[in-house]
């Protein structure tokens, strides 16, 4: 039974994915509360977990459900991560969990790691060194491709720049040392095939691919922040393996997986897996409600295996901290 369940959703942002997922969650009889990271602490006094989460008191949630963490300098972040870390450590189901969201906010990360399983994806390169970049971006221009410069933890499109085969002349890179951290990340770009030029929203929880979106747009850029527009696809089988693959190669327990149509072998590539995804203009051209499914993986399949794994003989128990 998962009715009178507390479930803490981790948001720096209360809007509408948060208002739905906790409609969800009153509909099987549980309690939503939003929590943002940032007011989360470490205090070994409080508590016998030495953890305080805004919300819970004295106790734990029974499962975290991960909307969103903000930006913040490297500390705030490594704290943040930290009580999801400590969230896991202890038991508490986490969706999606911090490592998971580590592997795909990295975008250098998530493409070692689909690389490594052998998915499909654009050519992908990230180096510290100006010099070296440019030399990338010469050389993949006089080739006559163009390259995609992206923050390396950016989202929603924002950032993205062409650089190198452009147009029919070579566009240099901009200074990294100013704009992007120091870094180049740069993707080999994949051309439109068709006029707007589309790509795929692949929705996947629980390991399986539930739903899909063609995202269209007069402009290179595909996401919906940047003013794409949202039309409904069919959820091939090529489609939802390649999703669930991208996703497995994470170790997500969703994601939202973008893939983009090209003319050349092997037809469809991998461009990006998203940790947070939004399923905002998602759920305009689906025809079931996205939290629910969400909801009730976290409830059925992952509080259920927590469960699981931690029933305890009355003699492992007696070894367990008491909580005061």
């Amino acid at each position: 039974m998962t009715a009178g369940l507390s479930i803490a959703i981790m948001t720096d942002e209360v809007g509408w994915h948060t208002r739905q997922l906790q409609a969800a969650l009153r509909a099987r009889g549980c309690v939503g509360r939003c929590v943002d990271l940032a007011d989360c602490r470490i205090d070994t006094t409080a508590a016998w977990h030495g953890m305080v989460i805004p919300g819970f008191g004295r106790e734990l949630p029974d499962a975290a459900l991960v909307r969103g963490i903000a930006g913040g300098s490297f500390e705030q972040v490594t704290k943040r991560l930290g009580v999801l870390h400590a969230l896991r450590d202890l038991g508490v189901p986490v969706y999606n969990d911090a490592r998971a969201i580590e592997r795909s906010v990295d975008k250098s990360m998530t493409s070692l790691l689909l690389h490594a399983a052998r998915i499909p994806m654009p050519p992908t390169w990230a180096t510290e060194s100006l010099a070296q970049a440019q030399r990338i971006a010469m050389r993949e221009g006089a080739a006559g491709h163009a390259l995609v410069l992206k923050p390396l933890f950016g989202s929603q499109g924002k950032g993205l720049q062409l650089v190198g085969h452009v147009g029919g002349v070579h566009r240099p890179l901009p200074p990294i040392d100013k704009l992007y951290g120091s870094l180049a990340y740069l993707q080999r770009f994949v051309p439109p095939i068709s006029q707007p030029g589309f790509d795929w929203r692949v929705l996947v929880i629980g390991g399986k691919a539930v739903t899909a979106m063609r995202r269209l747009s007069e402009h290179w850029v595909h996401n919906v922040a940047q003013g794409a527009r949202c039309e409904p696809a069919e959820l091939s089988r090529e489609l939802a393996c390649m999703a669930e693959a991208a996703a497995a190669a994470l170790g997500m327990d969703y994601a939202g997986v973008d893939l983009i149509p090209s003319a050349a072998p092997p037809g469809i590539q991998v461009i990006e897996v998203n940790g947070v995804a939004a399923w905002h203009g998602l759920q305009r051209v689906t025809g079931f409600n996205i939290a629910r499914a969400i909801v009730d993986d976290v409830l059925d399949r992952k509080v259920a295996d927590a469960r699981g794994a931690t029933q305890l003989t009355s003699a492992e128990q007696s070894l367990l901290p008491r909580r005061a």
